[in-house]
């Protein structure tokens, strides 16, 4: 047999990599490498700018040539930042040895000693990955977030009115309607797109052990704390001032802990869609061409759901150790948090993966409404709360002396199914008022749905 061709040893690189390819764009070693090379450009901008060393601002056309080295980033700078490595063993030191290069084709050679001035790896690897994981965040897994958001969001005022019978435990229960039960989803997710959209990205700048020991000695008299502060707030991060010699990761287990607690609820609206599906409140839109099992013709599997549930779970399997592991640095230093690091797209690309499955599969489902009418007609005895919560209140107000309301419908109904017949004939004998047993007369399975129609209403409004 002879060898494959190298193949992806990740799915998200293979079978999926359309609906991931986005965050490569970010969250890739291309995309951390090209913001190590932002970093470092905007050093060097800064640092010419204030005229520090002997230097002397750059001309406009000069800081454009140089921000062209980061908008123009492309296969050559890979290729020769692999090759870099490949000699120095070190990454952070081949994005320097590529900036020094591409000084002197511009003619900058008189810079050249400012290239990664006053820097440990880490003030351009935290500032490169906050850099990277901010834009990932807001421009890919956030729209597509809010993606299913707003697609729930439609179906629940869709279904706002569609009646159907609740399970709590699994067992028949007081009903509702599918919107209110989708809106339930759409409040509780819009809540963490809230946190999510407002995580502070940290950075930090100060030196190899946070403490700018040798800026102090090459400038005693800088402001070098405002200097950084300024420096990380012009890259649109927020300053972290006192660390070791990494940025602590606080504001990456936040983030990530928030991204996972979403993963976890959408596992958990997928497995409610799975389950509605499997009860036939959702029948599957059949789709041209696709075949659901190999040997069942008949059968429409809800994969978009499964395939969802799996990389959610995967998704916030490694987010969680993520944000477990960051937040934990030996001392001053260790890299354990530099091999974890390269492995947040993986995190995000599961959870973008279950995001497009969700939203492929919701928009393949169509709600039986007869199917709901059906098995509420078909459970009457759920209406045992509202007849003996409404004895109750009669008794209260000293309209009935019946005794103990529950036991006696408990009696009723617990563990039988009673239909319309015997429950009209049941409230007619009741010794209640007039106006209620009026009430109970023309109540039904489908009318028992409370202010569910008007709780989607509670939704917020763009």
């Amino acid at each position: 047999m002879s060898p494959l061709p190298p193949q992806p040893l990740s799915p998200l690189d293979g079978r999926y990599q359309a609906a991931v390819t986005e965050l490569g764009e970010f969250l890739s070693e291309a995309g951390l490498n090209r913001a190590r090379v932002q970093v470092e450009v905007e050093w060097l901008i800064y640092l010419t700018d204030h005229s520090m060393f002997g230097s002397a601002p750059l001309s406009d056309e000069k800081k454009v040539s140089l921000r062209a080295l980061v908008a123009d980033f492309g296969q050559a700078e890979i290729d020769e930042l692999a090759a870099l490595e490949a000699v120095t063993r070190h990454d952070v030191k081949a994005v320097e040895y590529l900036v020094r290069r591409r000084l002197a084709a511009l003619g900058l050679d008189s810079i050249a000693e400012l290239t990664h001035f006053a820097c440990t790896s880490e003030d351009i690897n935290n500032l490169s990955y906050a850099l990277t994981v901010r834009d990932a965040v807001q421009t890919v897994w956030l729209p597509k977030f809010r993606g299913v958001i707003a697609t729930l969001t439609e179906l629940a005022e869709t279904h706002r009115d569609a009646a159907m019978l609740c399970h709590t435990h699994g067992q028949p229960a007081t009903p509702s309607t599918m919107g209110k039960e989708l809106a339930v989803f759409v409040y509780r997710l819009g809540r963490i797109e809230a946190q999510v959209s407002a995580s502070e990205y940290l950075g930090k700048f100060s030196g190899a052990t946070g403490t700018f020991a040798a800026h102090v000695v090459a400038a005693p008299d800088a402001a070098w704390p405002t200097i950084s502060q300024e420096f990380v707030e012009g890259l649109g991060l927020t300053w972290n001032p006192l660390t070791t010699q990494i940025e602590s990761h606080d504001w990456q287990a936040e983030l990530y802990n928030r991204v996972s607690h979403a993963n976890r609820v959408l596992h958990n609206l997928a497995t409610d869609i799975w389950t509605y599906i499997s009860m036939g409140y959702f029948r599957q839109i059949p789709q041209a061409g696709a075949t659901g099992s190999s040997t069942m013709p008949h059968k429409i599997n809800p994969i978009r759901f499964e395939n969802a549930e799996a990389n959610l779970e995967l998704s916030s399997a490694l987010l969680d150790s993520l944000a477990a592991t960051l937040v934990t640095s030996r001392l001053q230093r260790d890299l354990t948090d530099s091999s974890a690091q390269r492995n947040i797209g993986v995190g995000f690309g599961h959870s973008m993966l279950a995001l497009d499955n969700i939203q492929r599969g919701l928009g393949e489902i169509d709600l039986a409404r007869e199917v709901l009418l059906a098995d509420l007609d078909a459970n009457w005895e759920i209406l045992g709360e509202a007849i003996q919560t409404v004895i109750r209140a009669e008794v209260a107000a000293g309209r009935s002396n019946i005794e103990d309301p529950y036991a006696l419908l408990k009696d009723l109904t617990r563990g039988k199914r009673i239909g319309q017949t015997e429950l009209v004939a049941f409230v007619g004998a009741l010794d209640i008022g007039d106006a209620a047993k009026q009430r109970l007369l023309e109540l039904t399975p489908a009318g028992y749905i409370g202010l569910a129609d008007e709780l989607v209403d509670r939704l917020p409004r763009a």
